[in-house]
Parts: C-alpha cells; sequence; structure tokens
C-alpha cells in the first residue's frame, strides 16, 4: 500500500536544537545574575499600636520576615543571627564616622508572625549593640484607612 504525496522535499531546514539550546543559556544567565528578592518588595506586617512615632534622620534598619530571614541595613543581602552583631556594628560604626555628633538609631522592623524566642534573641542583640532603638508598628487608625 503505498501513499502518493504532493509534498517536495527540500534539504535547507532550520535546525532548531541550537537556538533552543542558546534560548535556555540566556534564560539560565538572566535568572541568576537578577535581583529575586529586592528589600522594598517585603511584605512585612507590623504589629498595630494606638501611637505615631516620628522619623529619623540617621538609623539603621533591621528586619526580621515571618520566615525569620534577617535583613541589616540599606542592602539585600540575607545575613543568619550569629552575623547580625557584627555587620550591626560596622554599620552603626560607619554612621558614627559620617556624623560623629549624633547617636545613630537602630529601627527594629520584626513581622508580627515571628515567634517571640526569635523576635528576643534579635532584640537583645540590636538592644546590647545601640542604646537608642526603635521598633516598628502600624498605627491603629492606620487600619481603618487601609480599608
Amino acid at each position: 500500500m503505498k501513499f502518493k504525496t504532493n509534498l517536495k522535499t527540500t534539504n535547507s531546514l532550520i535546525d532548531m536544537t541550537p537556538l533552543v539550546d542558546v534560548i535556555f543559556l540566556m534564560l539560565i544567565f538572566f535568572i541568576v545574575t537578577s535581583n529575586i528578592l529586592p528589600l522594598k518588595s517585603l511584605n512585612i506586617e507590623s504589629p498595630v499600636l494606638d501611637r505615631n512615632s516620628a522619623a529619623l534622620t540617621t538609623q539603621v534598619v533591621v528586619i526580621m520576615d515571618a520566615q525569620n530571614v534577617i535583613y541589616v541595613g540599606s542592602k539585600k543581602a540575607i545575613i543568619d543571627l550569629a552575623s547580625v552583631k557584627e555587620l550591626l556594628q560596622k554599620e552603626i560604626a560607619q554612621i558614627k564616622l559620617q556624623h560623629p555628633q549624633i547617636s545613630p538609631t537602630v529601627v527594629l522592623s520584626v513581622d508580627r508572625r515571628v515567634d517571640y524566642g526569635s523576635f528576643l534573641r534579635l532584640f537583645s542583640i540590636v538592644q546590647e549593640l545601640s542604646a537608642r532603638l526603635r521598633l516598628v508598628y502600624k498605627p491603629e487608625d492606620s487600619e481603618m484607612l487601609d480599608l
């Protein structure tokens, strides 16, 4: 049983395998070199209190998100609890070098879903290094504004 086809065979077919390989290599390169987790996009739920606090000019921000990941300063680097102390000391020394007359404030922003033990360990490290400490919270009346 022989079927007839009207299609002509050509020898000029393009092999797509190298093109697909190059595209996958470029995709992997861009994924590896991109900033996956920028600091501005962290979803931190601050606890609610009934008073406001004024913004301070010389401060070091220490953030702990719901997964107990810690960020110090304006960098996007993820650090562990053991290296918080030395990195925080460097940040405070850098601010004191720039502003010798001002004592820097450490701003501690901890997600409300973090367990109390982890919060206390981080709080004790920060309190040991800085006399001025500020906790971040969401004012009580701002919940009504979010609705």
